[in-house]
Protein backbone atom coordinates (compact mmCIF):
# COMPACT_ATOMS: atom_id res chain seq x y z
CA UNK A 1 0.00 0.00 0.00
CA UNK A 2 1.43 3.33 -0.89
CA UNK A 3 2.37 5.74 1.66
CA UNK A 4 0.14 9.39 2.12
CA UNK A 5 2.47 11.49 0.47
CA UNK A 6 3.61 13.59 3.70
CA UNK A 7 4.55 10.63 4.68
CA UNK A 8 6.62 8.99 1.32
CA UNK A 9 10.21 10.07 1.41
CA UNK A 10 11.39 13.21 -0.02
CA UNK A 11 12.15 13.36 -3.33
CA UNK A 12 16.57 14.54 -3.42
CA UNK A 13 16.39 18.04 -5.03
CA UNK A 14 19.52 18.31 -7.58
CA UNK A 15 21.05 20.30 -9.95
CA UNK A 16 22.26 20.38 -13.18
CA UNK A 17 25.42 18.78 -12.52
CA UNK A 18 24.39 16.51 -9.56
CA UNK A 19 21.93 14.65 -12.23
CA UNK A 20 24.49 14.60 -14.71
CA UNK A 21 27.01 12.95 -12.11
CA UNK A 22 24.05 10.36 -11.13
CA UNK A 23 24.26 9.72 -14.75
CA UNK A 24 27.76 9.34 -15.35
CA UNK A 25 27.50 7.00 -12.39
CA UNK A 26 24.57 4.51 -13.39
CA UNK A 27 26.42 4.29 -17.05
CA UNK A 28 30.10 3.12 -15.14
CA UNK A 29 33.04 3.23 -16.76
CA UNK A 30 32.94 1.15 -19.86
CA UNK A 31 29.21 3.18 -21.22
CA UNK A 32 29.97 6.07 -19.84
CA UNK A 33 33.44 6.64 -21.35
CA UNK A 34 32.48 8.38 -24.29
CA UNK A 35 30.87 10.92 -22.90
CA UNK A 36 33.70 11.86 -20.77
CA UNK A 37 35.64 12.34 -23.53
CA UNK A 38 33.14 14.98 -25.20
CA UNK A 39 33.53 17.11 -21.75
CA UNK A 40 35.57 20.20 -21.37
CA UNK A 41 37.83 20.39 -18.22
CA UNK A 42 35.71 22.83 -16.46
CA UNK A 43 32.65 20.26 -17.15
CA UNK A 44 34.73 17.54 -16.11
CA UNK A 45 35.63 18.82 -12.68
CA UNK A 46 31.77 20.74 -12.09
CA UNK A 47 30.32 16.40 -12.60
CA UNK A 48 33.26 15.52 -10.95
CA UNK A 49 33.25 17.45 -7.70
CA UNK A 50 28.66 17.08 -7.89
CA UNK A 51 29.93 13.17 -8.05
CA UNK A 52 32.38 12.96 -5.16
CA UNK A 53 30.33 14.53 -3.29
CA UNK A 54 26.59 12.89 -4.25
CA UNK A 55 26.62 10.75 -1.19
CA UNK A 56 23.46 7.58 -1.14
CA UNK A 57 21.05 8.47 -3.85
CA UNK A 58 18.27 5.56 -3.12
CA UNK A 59 16.29 3.44 -6.28
CA UNK A 60 13.39 6.14 -6.49
CA UNK A 61 15.89 9.05 -7.11
CA UNK A 62 17.63 6.87 -9.31
CA UNK A 63 14.94 5.80 -11.41
CA UNK A 64 13.05 9.33 -11.35
CA UNK A 65 16.59 10.85 -12.58
CA UNK A 66 16.87 8.76 -15.49
CA UNK A 67 13.53 9.21 -16.83
CA UNK A 68 14.50 12.46 -17.63
CA UNK A 69 17.69 11.37 -19.51
CA UNK A 70 16.52 8.83 -21.60
CA UNK A 71 13.02 7.53 -22.28
CA UNK A 72 13.58 3.71 -21.41
CA UNK A 73 15.53 2.72 -17.85
CA UNK A 74 15.23 0.54 -15.04
CA UNK A 75 16.65 1.48 -11.95
CA UNK A 76 19.37 -0.69 -10.87
CA UNK A 77 19.24 0.51 -7.07
CA UNK A 78 21.14 2.68 -4.66
CA UNK A 79 24.56 4.42 -5.93
CA UNK A 80 27.13 5.44 -4.10
CA UNK A 81 29.64 8.81 -5.07
CA UNK A 82 32.19 9.28 -3.66
CA UNK A 83 35.79 10.18 -4.10
CA UNK A 84 36.95 7.36 -4.26
CA UNK A 85 34.37 5.72 -6.92
CA UNK A 86 34.74 9.47 -8.89
CA UNK A 87 38.77 8.98 -9.10
CA UNK A 88 38.34 5.34 -10.44
CA UNK A 89 36.06 6.38 -12.88
CA UNK A 90 38.20 9.48 -14.45
CA UNK A 91 40.89 6.71 -14.27
CA UNK A 92 39.78 4.83 -17.01
CA UNK A 93 39.88 7.27 -19.43
CA UNK A 94 42.14 10.66 -18.54
CA UNK A 95 45.40 10.37 -18.16
CA UNK A 96 46.61 10.24 -14.46
CA UNK A 97 48.18 13.34 -14.11
CA UNK A 98 44.52 14.70 -14.98
CA UNK A 99 42.89 12.66 -12.79
CA UNK A 100 45.24 14.18 -9.86
CA UNK A 101 44.94 17.71 -10.95
CA UNK A 102 40.84 17.33 -10.75
CA UNK A 103 40.92 15.71 -7.44
CA UNK A 104 43.35 17.72 -5.72
CA UNK A 105 40.87 20.55 -6.46
CA UNK A 106 37.96 18.80 -5.71
CA UNK A 107 39.24 17.15 -2.87
CA UNK A 108 40.03 20.31 -0.90
CA UNK A 109 40.00 21.86 2.17
CA UNK A 110 42.34 24.53 0.66
CA UNK A 111 45.46 24.97 -1.37
CA UNK A 112 45.80 23.69 -5.06
CA UNK A 113 48.57 21.21 -4.08
CA UNK A 114 50.15 19.11 -1.00
CA UNK A 115 52.53 22.46 0.14
CA UNK A 116 49.70 24.84 0.14
CA UNK A 117 47.48 22.20 2.15
CA UNK A 118 50.48 21.29 4.86
CA UNK A 119 50.48 25.41 4.83
CA UNK A 120 47.14 25.63 6.21
CA UNK A 121 47.08 22.92 8.93
CA UNK A 122 47.33 24.12 12.14
CA UNK A 123 50.82 24.36 13.46
CA UNK A 124 50.22 22.03 16.97
CA UNK A 125 49.08 19.71 14.33
CA UNK A 126 52.00 19.62 12.02
CA UNK A 127 54.73 19.56 14.45
CA UNK A 128 52.96 16.40 16.77
CA UNK A 129 53.20 14.67 13.15
CA UNK A 130 56.75 15.77 12.13
CA UNK A 131 58.59 15.17 15.12
CA UNK A 132 58.48 11.89 14.81
CA UNK A 133 59.92 11.69 11.07
CA UNK A 134 63.77 12.04 10.57
CA UNK A 135 64.98 15.72 11.00
CA UNK A 136 65.36 15.31 7.32
CA UNK A 137 62.48 14.73 6.04
CA UNK A 138 61.05 17.57 8.19
CA UNK A 139 63.83 19.63 6.33
CA UNK A 140 62.16 19.29 3.02
CA UNK A 141 58.79 19.54 4.20
CA UNK A 142 59.29 23.04 5.93
CA UNK A 143 61.53 24.59 3.22
CA UNK A 144 58.62 23.94 0.93
CA UNK A 145 55.84 25.28 3.17
CA UNK A 146 54.97 29.19 3.65
CA UNK A 147 58.25 30.68 6.14
CA UNK A 148 56.01 32.03 8.21
CA UNK A 149 54.06 28.79 8.71
CA UNK A 150 57.23 26.60 8.96
CA UNK A 151 58.34 29.67 11.36
CA UNK A 152 55.81 28.67 13.90
CA UNK A 153 56.44 25.06 13.58
CA UNK A 154 60.38 25.26 14.19
CA UNK A 155 58.83 27.27 17.29
CA UNK A 156 57.09 24.13 18.75
CA UNK A 157 59.64 21.07 18.11
CA UNK A 158 62.26 20.26 20.31
CA UNK A 159 65.44 22.61 20.32
CA UNK A 160 67.62 19.82 19.37
CA UNK A 161 65.32 18.80 16.83
CA UNK A 162 64.94 21.84 15.38
CA UNK A 163 68.40 22.97 15.48
CA UNK A 164 69.08 19.84 13.68
CA UNK A 165 66.68 20.25 10.74
CA UNK A 166 67.46 23.79 10.27
CA UNK A 167 71.08 22.72 9.75
CA UNK A 168 70.00 20.37 7.18
CA UNK A 169 67.89 22.74 5.46
CA UNK A 170 71.21 24.78 4.98
CA UNK A 171 72.40 21.41 2.52
CA UNK A 172 69.04 20.55 1.50
CA UNK A 173 70.52 20.32 -1.84
CA UNK A 174 72.52 17.75 -2.23
CA UNK A 175 69.72 15.22 -0.69
CA UNK A 176 67.11 16.57 -1.74
CA UNK A 177 66.45 13.43 -4.59
CA UNK A 178 66.10 11.06 -1.99
CA UNK A 179 64.55 12.82 0.82
CA UNK A 180 61.67 14.04 -1.77
CA UNK A 181 61.22 10.08 -2.02
CA UNK A 182 60.57 9.61 1.29
CA UNK A 183 58.16 12.38 1.14
CA UNK A 184 56.38 11.31 -1.43
CA UNK A 185 55.76 7.96 0.74
CA UNK A 186 55.19 9.41 3.74
CA UNK A 187 52.64 12.14 2.65
CA UNK A 188 51.20 9.92 -0.21
CA UNK A 189 51.43 12.95 -2.86
CA UNK A 190 51.72 12.47 -6.30
CA UNK A 191 52.81 16.08 -7.25
CA UNK A 192 56.72 15.04 -7.18
CA UNK A 193 57.18 15.56 -10.67
CA UNK A 194 56.39 19.28 -10.33
CA UNK A 195 57.92 19.80 -7.72
CA UNK A 196 61.56 18.46 -9.03
CA UNK A 197 60.88 21.37 -11.95
CA UNK A 198 60.53 24.12 -10.02
CA UNK A 199 63.93 26.02 -9.65
CA UNK A 200 65.92 25.33 -6.23
CA UNK A 201 65.99 28.90 -3.75
CA UNK A 202 68.84 29.66 -2.24
CA UNK A 203 68.83 27.72 1.40
CA UNK A 204 70.49 30.52 3.08
CA UNK A 205 67.66 33.10 1.79
CA UNK A 206 64.50 30.47 2.47
CA UNK A 207 65.84 30.11 6.45
CA UNK A 208 66.47 33.96 6.46
CA UNK A 209 62.67 34.44 5.61
CA UNK A 210 61.47 31.65 7.83
CA UNK A 211 64.09 33.58 10.70
CA UNK A 212 62.11 36.81 9.92
CA UNK A 213 59.09 35.28 10.59
CA UNK A 214 60.35 34.18 14.32
CA UNK A 215 59.01 36.33 17.31
CA UNK A 216 62.36 37.57 18.96
CA UNK A 217 63.31 35.13 21.51
CA UNK A 218 62.63 32.55 19.03
CA UNK A 219 64.76 34.59 16.66
CA UNK A 220 67.83 35.28 18.80
CA UNK A 221 67.61 31.64 19.96
CA UNK A 222 67.83 29.91 16.40
CA UNK A 223 70.73 32.05 15.82
CA UNK A 224 72.96 31.96 18.89
CA UNK A 225 72.57 27.87 18.21
CA UNK A 226 73.31 28.02 15.20
CA UNK A 227 76.37 30.43 16.06
CA UNK A 228 78.21 27.84 17.82
CA UNK A 229 77.56 25.18 15.13
CA UNK A 230 77.87 27.04 11.73
CA UNK A 231 79.41 30.66 12.08
CA UNK A 232 79.28 31.74 8.51
CA UNK A 233 76.64 30.23 7.73
CA UNK A 234 74.67 32.32 10.52
CA UNK A 235 76.30 34.99 9.73
CA UNK A 236 75.37 34.97 6.40
CA UNK A 237 71.48 34.25 7.37
CA UNK A 238 71.34 37.25 9.50
CA UNK A 239 73.12 39.50 6.40
CA UNK A 240 69.85 38.28 4.58
CA UNK A 241 67.91 38.41 7.02
CA UNK A 242 65.62 42.32 7.00
CA UNK A 243 64.49 43.16 10.93
CA UNK A 244 63.03 45.85 12.38
CA UNK A 245 66.04 48.40 12.66
CA UNK A 246 66.91 47.90 9.14
CA UNK A 247 63.67 50.05 8.34
CA UNK A 248 66.29 53.01 9.74
CA UNK A 249 67.88 52.57 5.79
CA UNK A 250 64.66 53.91 4.59
CA UNK A 251 65.18 57.15 2.81
CA UNK A 252 62.96 59.73 3.73
CA UNK A 253 60.44 59.54 1.01
CA UNK A 254 59.96 55.66 1.91
CA UNK A 255 59.75 56.09 5.91
CA UNK A 256 56.61 58.77 5.24
CA UNK A 257 55.06 56.62 2.71
CA UNK A 258 55.46 54.02 5.52
CA UNK A 259 54.13 55.80 8.34
CA UNK A 260 51.03 56.86 6.34
CA UNK A 261 50.56 52.96 6.10
CA UNK A 262 50.87 51.79 9.51
CA UNK A 263 48.26 52.42 12.04
CA UNK A 264 48.53 54.53 14.82
CA UNK A 265 48.54 52.26 18.06
CA UNK A 266 50.75 49.61 16.09
CA UNK A 267 53.42 52.39 15.71
CA UNK A 268 52.99 53.21 19.28
CA UNK A 269 53.31 49.84 20.54
CA UNK A 270 56.29 49.21 18.21
CA UNK A 271 58.71 51.99 19.11
CA UNK A 272 57.72 51.31 22.92
CA UNK A 273 59.90 48.63 22.79
CA UNK A 274 62.63 50.04 20.38
CA UNK A 275 66.28 51.18 20.96
CA UNK A 276 66.50 54.59 21.11
CA UNK A 277 68.02 55.19 17.74
CA UNK A 278 65.00 53.57 15.76
CA UNK A 279 63.09 55.94 18.19
CA UNK A 280 64.68 58.86 17.38
CA UNK A 281 65.00 58.02 13.53
CA UNK A 282 60.85 57.56 13.05
CA UNK A 283 60.42 60.53 15.32
CA UNK A 284 62.94 62.77 12.99
CA UNK A 285 60.86 62.08 9.95
CA UNK A 286 58.06 63.55 11.97
CA UNK A 287 56.84 66.86 12.32
CA UNK A 288 57.50 68.44 15.51
CA UNK A 289 53.56 68.37 16.95
CA UNK A 290 52.97 64.44 15.76
CA UNK A 291 56.44 63.38 17.64
CA UNK A 292 55.27 64.86 20.81
CA UNK A 293 52.16 63.29 20.68
CA UNK A 294 53.45 60.14 19.65
CA UNK A 295 55.84 60.38 22.87
CA UNK A 296 53.21 61.26 25.30
CA UNK A 297 51.44 57.91 24.17
CA UNK A 298 54.18 55.93 24.72
CA UNK A 299 54.72 57.38 28.08
CA UNK A 300 50.75 56.84 28.81
CA UNK A 301 50.81 53.15 27.74
CA UNK A 302 53.11 51.94 30.48
CA UNK A 303 54.53 48.75 29.92
CA UNK A 304 53.84 46.52 26.98
CA UNK A 305 54.40 43.08 26.09
CA UNK A 306 57.36 41.83 24.53
CA UNK A 307 55.15 39.52 22.45
CA UNK A 308 53.24 42.91 21.51
CA UNK A 309 55.74 44.62 20.56
CA UNK A 310 57.29 41.92 18.43
CA UNK A 311 53.61 41.61 16.85
CA UNK A 312 53.81 45.48 15.83
CA UNK A 313 57.53 45.52 14.96
CA UNK A 314 57.12 42.64 12.80
CA UNK A 315 53.61 43.94 11.10
CA UNK A 316 55.43 47.00 10.27
CA UNK A 317 58.15 45.41 8.38
CA UNK A 318 55.64 43.12 6.96
CA UNK A 319 54.08 46.48 5.36
CA UNK A 320 57.39 47.71 4.35
CA UNK A 321 58.09 44.43 2.55
CA UNK A 322 54.18 45.11 0.95
CA UNK A 323 55.06 48.83 -0.32
CA UNK A 324 58.34 47.56 -1.73
CA UNK A 325 56.58 45.08 -3.97
CA UNK A 326 54.59 47.52 -5.13
CA UNK A 327 57.17 49.94 -5.83
CA UNK A 328 56.11 52.55 -3.25
CA UNK A 329 59.51 52.76 -1.02
CA UNK A 330 63.06 51.49 -1.77
CA UNK A 331 64.60 49.36 0.63
CA UNK A 332 67.79 49.01 0.70
CA UNK A 333 70.30 46.42 3.32
CA UNK A 334 73.96 46.10 4.26
CA UNK A 335 75.28 47.50 1.21
CA UNK A 336 73.79 51.26 0.43
CA UNK A 337 73.80 49.43 -3.59
CA UNK A 338 71.49 46.43 -2.62
CA UNK A 339 68.15 46.77 -3.14
CA UNK A 340 65.83 44.00 -1.94
CA UNK A 341 63.15 43.01 -4.42
CA UNK A 342 60.28 41.54 -3.13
Amino acid sequence: MALPAHLAPAKKTMNGASRAAMLMLALGEEHGAGIWKQLDDDEIRDISHAMSTLGTIDAENVETMMVEFVSKMSTTGALMGNFDSTERILGGFLPKDRVTQIMEEIRGPAGRNMWEKLSNVQEQVLANYLKNEYPQTVAVVLSKIRPEHAARVLAILPDEFALDVVKRMLTIESVQKDIIERVEETLRTEFMSNLSQTSRRDAHEMIAEIFNAFDRQTETRFLTALEEENRDSAERIKALMFTFDDLMRLDTASVQTLLRNVARDRLTVALKGATQSVRDFFLGHMSQRAGKMLQDDMQAMGPVRLRDVDEAQSHMVAVAKDLAAKGEILITKNRGDDELVF
